[in-house]
């Protein structure tokens, strides 16, 4: 009777080591999405959200992800840091420590990545930021990466740019003075606008706080100031407000922009008081082709709308994250240990050839990449104008 029990519970215990469902477990790799699908800019979250999505239908449609030979399932532990700083740290720390998520896809404004990159560095978590370009969201963090250009480029781009095109000598400036990516931007703008024009060749640097609303105040100052261009490197949300009540006021001079305007709201909500304007960003889809315009097609069929440089940027990064953890080779259980490989195979990335350009990354964890301008056309398309690299 006891031989018969125990033979029973041993067949039991088998049975349940080698069960589809544990088997499944075991062979199941965790990567975190922590976005913006609430407070100030869900759409965002939303691009990243779909764009990612979309990289795991085709995980799936492959039967798996294939590492040395063996098929894994993959899953998207897809949290809302709400564009807020504190929520993103939060979000990373469940994501590191409860989840057990293998590598972090985001935050992807500087606001939050900033902050939540410095959880994952110090955990030694593999975390890629698809759309922060502020320096310090990589800057002494080695498992921290991330898939677009860096401001530091970005507001020199936006200088030259305005130079060569028009010919200004005095710009003005307007931003959030509160967020790190608009104020960081703003000033390697006018450090780039003053290497070219000398000191005191921007007029106007204004500023205000995240949530205003009315930049009546600042705005007169650059209308009074004698600036030729105002640049403003503000989110989708804030962009329709400045320029409807910079021409309100009398303004009719070029306000140029920065990535944060690659948003499709930036038009839905501008409408046409952003016809002709220009800003620097990652892609442009008017006009794309090859593996972009496929990207493009593909999303705009299944969500209704073209996709926005976030999505794309999203995109590109769950594919670097996809090779980074194939050719780290076999995973072996240890999360620490295969999070540790797939950082090496992150720093060892080069020539990517993404949707939104070609790059590698340097030892900080920074991609050398091109930068697009892009002009909104008339119809409220964003249409390619040039391409600026480094």
């Amino acid at each position: 009777m006891r031989k018969g029990l125990l033979f029973f519970v041993l067949c039991l215990v088998i049975g349940l080591i080698f069960s589809p469902c544990a088997w499944s477990k075991a062979k199941t790799i965790k990567i975190g999405l922590n976005i913006p699908l609430t407070g100030d800019i869900p759409k965002v979250g939303e691009g990243s959200k779909f764009a990612a999505q979309m990289w795991l239908e085709d995980i799936k449609a492959a039967g798996g992800l294939k590492i040395a030979g063996e098929m894994y399932m993959v899953e998207l532990v897809i949290e809302d840091n709400e564009s807020r700083a504190e929520s993103a740290v939060k979000v990373n720390t469940k994501m590191i420590t409860e989840d057990e998520v293998l590598v972090i896809v985001g935050p992807q404004s500087s606001k939050q990545a900033v902050p939540a990159g410095e959880v994952a560095n110090n955990y030694k978590t593999p975390m890629v930021s698809p759309w922060s370009t502020n320096p310090n969201t990589t800057k002494d963090r080695p498992f921290v990466f991330r898939g677009c250009f860096l401001d530091p480029f970005q507001g020199p781009v936006a200088a030259n740019f305005i130079t060569e095109e028009f010919g200004f000598t005095k710009a003005a400036v307007l931003y959030d003075v509160a967020s790190d990516y608009p104020k960081g931007l703003a000033e390697f703008f006018k450090a780039g606008w003053e290497d070219l024009h000398g000191p005191d060749s921007v007029v106007a640097f204004e500023s205000f706080t995240t949530r205003d609303a009315d930049f009546s105040s600042q705005l007169t100052k650059i209308i009074r100031s004698g600036a030729e261009v105002m640049f403003t490197p503000q989110y989708y949300n804030e962009v329709a407000l400045i320029v409807q009540q910079a021409h309100e006021l009398g303004w009719d001079k070029p306000i140029v922009g920065s990535d944060s305007w690659g948003s499709a709201e930036t038009v839905e909500l501008c409408g046409k008081d952003c016809y002709g304007l220009f800003f620097s960003t990652h892609y442009a889809a008017a006009g794309a082709t090859g593996a972009t315009k496929v990207f493009i097609d593909r999303y705009r069929k299944k969500y209704g709308y073209v996709p926005d440089d976030v999505a794309a940027l999203t995109w590109d990064t769950m594919r670097i994250v996809q090779e980074a953890i194939q050719s780290y080779g076999k995973i072996t259980g240890n999360v620490k240990k295969d999070r540790k490989g797939v950082r090496d195979a992150l720093a060892r990335i080069k020539e990517f050839d993404g949707i939104t350009g070609k790059m590698t990354f340097t030892e900080d964890g920074d991609p050398i990449k091109c930068a697009v301008i892009v002009r909104i056309s008339d119809k409220g398309e964003f249409e390619f104008y040039k391409s600026v690299c480094p």
